[in-house]
């Protein structure tokens, strides 16, 4: 009996939840005013807090009708400040419930909102629009997509306290970057867009961002200066313009840099120090504050490594050591300084075991949420140990010397999270500079069976680093050469050089090079990919390293056959010869020599074959120029020819 009761039990439930919605829905369109205004009222104490309702009334349609009250002009200036209280209530709940709400198309009815006298109506409608801006289903580019917009919304930062929280919030969700940069740690919150038009920095900033935001920081309202703080550190990621322009602002007599040094007192909230670690490391890393200045080597690198101690959050530890990964990246000395500062190399060591047996953690959500979120400490401490052991060897043996640290890279490899394998690949390649390192540990370990693994199917994004690393493994001294030749590399490589993806082509030629014989067999192969580069709108970096490349295979009898029988690079070479940029002439003259040395066979056949071609005629012009590498390279080579 209890199986047929059972489905009529569930839906009488039901139809009484949504008997009870429909109630409050109905209500909205009662024709007396002041009716209308207490279910709008009640609408907003039911909701609080009730997904389940809110999702009900959503299906119901009260959402629509709502947008027509706080649109009407009609409507009392109490009913509509409600309505935008109740549909902020909503967005509130799920994803799926912001998802309805853009459906019925709420952003512009809200900001249309904003341009009524009334104050507390504003607020509302800028509550509600920051709920709707935080979530990540709702697209950026609906801030921006009428021009009137952003001018508006700095004029009403001067309206309360309230007008300024809850902009500078919808500031800094809504600013994010236009492409993918160099620096390697995109875990940052900074998608790709790819719209056209000036960017959200740009856009922001040449409507008077600084100048608006920048006195906020004075606020007596916590919330206030932790959202300009937060505007400050979106606004200069990457972004000299703005990072230049913010080290000469001043607020109360005092500059920007000075605030946010203030800001990373140990006795300011967790939040504070962070954010405004992360604006003087944005400014440093865009060369507006210098890597060597006290606020940086005293103040900013210390917090950061105070905020990876296992005293601190797990999502603190994580946005610590990512920062301070960021800072450090290109600075020798940074790195130094990082490595021994409160044992930090040991203290990341902690990142690879929580939530441990024994942790203190009382809190039954909390652990778990960390437990879900473990995976993101190891992706953090891969980056920072990458950055720590970039350049210096001592700092390489390390972190390698420390527990277990090979072994967790070669876990790292295959764990399912993408972040967690390329930051992974990322520590293994900053590790992978070190000669001794490869002939030892990474022998030991036997690394290259992973990496190889990694290189079989892995997005872009890893195949770039996996395929880096695997250049230095492929080098004359790595013992882990042959074993990787055996696997079916070159195979792979080959692949690599008609990628699509500039950066993976380039290492797929690089990588070629170190493999004996592999001009005889694959010649044809590399001089075409070598071609396509040098013939497309790359940068002079690009060029420069693959003008290199040619150079070190012009020192091989095979490849300078191929090389004087395709008159394509010749040309190639010869352009790049009388090019604007230096470091592009000196890489071709370095293929130049290499070609016409005395001293190897066939060099008199080639010496005529490039003077028929121009080639001298240019290192006369060479030998006279006013850069001395130029001129010093030029003389050599014409030396050849007088010899």
């Amino acid at each position: 009996m209890a199986c047929v009761l059972e489905t009529p039990l569930r839906m009488s439930v039901l139809s009484e939840v949504t008997a009870s919605s429909r109630h409050y829905v109905d209500r909205l369109f009662d024709p007396d005013p002041q009716k209308v205004l207490q279910g709008v009222i009640d609408m907003k104490n039911a909701v609080i807090g009730n997904n389940k309702q809110k999702a009900n009334l959503i299906v119901l349609g009260a959402v629509p009708r709502l947008l027509y009250l706080l649109q009407q002009e009609t409507s009392s200036m109490e009913l509509r400040t409600e309505c935008a209280v109740v549909l902020g209530s909503l967005a509130m709940g799920t994803e799926n419930n912001v998802k309805s709400l853009l459906d019925c198309h709420i952003i512009p009815a809200l900001l249309q909102g904003l341009l009524s006298p009334e104050l507390k109506f504003i607020e509302a409608c800028l509550r509600c629009l920051r709920t709707i801006f935080t979530s990540p289903v709702t697209p950026e580019e609906l801030l921006y997509t009428d021009a009137t917009v952003i001018p508006h919304l700095m004029a009403l930062l001067s309206r309360s306290r309230y007008t300024q929280e809850y902009i500078c919030q919808i500031f800094s969700h809504c600013c994010k970057l236009r492409h993918w940069h160099s620096c390697g740690f995109k875990s940052s919150p900074q998608p790709l867009l790819c719209a056209n038009g000036p960017d959200h920095q740009t856009i922001l900033f040449n409507h008077g961002a600084v100048q608006n935001i920048a006195h906020l920081l004075s606020s007596t309202s916590y919330k206030v200066r932790m959202q300009a703080l937060k505007c400050f550190s979106v606004l200069a990621f990457e972004n000299p313009q703005v990072s230049m322009t913010l080290v000469n602002v001043l607020v109360d007599g005092e500059l920007l840099p000075q605030i946010f040094v203030k800001m990373l007192q140990r006795d300011k909230p967790i939040e504070m120090q962070l954010t405004s670690a992360k604006c003087l490391t944005y400014m440093c890393r865009a060369g507006a504050i210098q890597t060597d200045d006290n606020c940086i080597v005293l103040k900013t690198l210390p917090s950061l490594v105070r905020l990876c101690s296992k005293e601190r959050l797990l999502e603190e530890r994580v946005e610590g050591a990512e920062t301070l990964a960021y800072l450090i990246e290109t600075d020798v000395e940074l790195q130094r300084i990082a490595s021994i500062t409160d044992h930090l190399i040991a203290m990341l060591s902690d990142y690879f075991k929580y939530p441990s047996s024994v942790s203190a953690i009382t809190d039954i959500k909390r652990l778990d949420h960390d437990l879900k979120h473990a995976h993101e400490l190891r992706q953090a401490a891969f980056k920072l140990y990458a950055s720590l052991g970039a350049n210096d060897e001592d700092i390489r043996k390390k972190i390698i010397e420390t527990e277990n640290m090979m072994d967790r890279i070669v876990n790292g490899l295959s764990e399912s999270s993408i972040k967690v394998r390329l930051s992974a690949v990322r520590c293994l390649h900053s590790l992978s500079r070190s000669v001794q390192q490869l002939r030892t540990s990474f022998q030991d370990h036997a690394v290259w069976k992973p990496l190889m693994k990694v290189l079989q199917n892995a997005p872009d994004e890893v195949l770039v680093v996996a395929s880096s690393t695997l250049c230095n493994l492929l080098l004359e001294f790595s013992p882990s050469k042959e074993p990787i030749l055996e696997s079916g590399a070159i195979e792979l490589l080959c692949s690599l050089t008609q990628s699509e993806n500039l950066a993976l082509r380039v290492n797929g030629i690089w990588a070629l090079m170190h493999i004996d014989q592999i001009m005889s067999t694959h010649g044809k192969q590399i001089m075409q990919a070598v071609t396509l580069i040098l013939e497309g709108e790359h940068n002079i970096e690009v060029k420069e390293q693959t003008l290199c490349i040619l150079a070190n295979i012009a020192d091989g009898t095979t490849a300078k056959e191929l090389i004087m029988t395709n008159d394509d690079i010749l040309q190639k070479i010869k352009y790049y010869m009388s090019h604007s940029n230096a470091k592009l002439q000196l890489a071709a003259m370095f293929c130049i020599s290499n070609l016409i040395w005395n001293e190897e066979e066939g060099s008199q056949e080639r010496q005529d074959k490039l003077r028929d071609i121009g080639i001298v005629d240019i290192l006369h012009k060479l030998s006279q120029s006013s850069d001395p590498n130029l001129c010093d390279k030029a003389k050599t080579a014409l030396q050849q020819y007088l010899a």
